[in-house]
């Protein structure tokens, strides 16, 4: 494992850590975010690979294609290329030429938001880009 991927992961475990000392509840929800973004491409050998990048822990295998950013009232998964997506179920926020995200603050929103239907059309559009 290269010294930029050791210091990508260290980065990754001090913000989780720090997270789960003073946002309990929001170190939750990260955590089965993440766990699902990590698993999205299985039958692939390549990996997800994640990093600390403008604030938040950014996922990409060739290309980033989205990303958990964490605030005080709830969680946002966040798409680069969020535009670019078709929202079959209506829950992509955001006005913006390109991004777009989705606010989650319970566990229960990642499935009625869809939440890994969005992750698997990013992450499939990321690698069709």
């Amino acid at each position: 494992m290269s010294k930029n991927t050791n210091e990508a992961e260290n980065r990754v475990t001090l913000f989780l850590q720090v997270l789960s000392l003073t946002y309990s509840a929001h170190y939750e929800l990260v955590q089965t975010i993440r766990k699902k973004i990590l698993n999205v491409n299985k039958s692939n050998d390549v990996a997800i690979k994640e990093e600390m990048k403008y604030g938040g822990i950014l996922f990409a295998e060739e290309e980033a294609f989205c990303g958990i950013f964490v605030y005080a009232n709830h969680i946002s998964l966040e798409f680069g290329e969020g535009a670019n997506l078709p929202d079959q179920f209506g829950v992509l926020e955001g006005k913006g030429k390109f991004r777009r995200h989705i606010k989650l603050v319970t566990i229960a929103d990642i499935e009625s938001k869809h939440l890994m239907h969005y992750v698997k059309l990013a992450h499939q559009h990321s690698l069709s880009t």
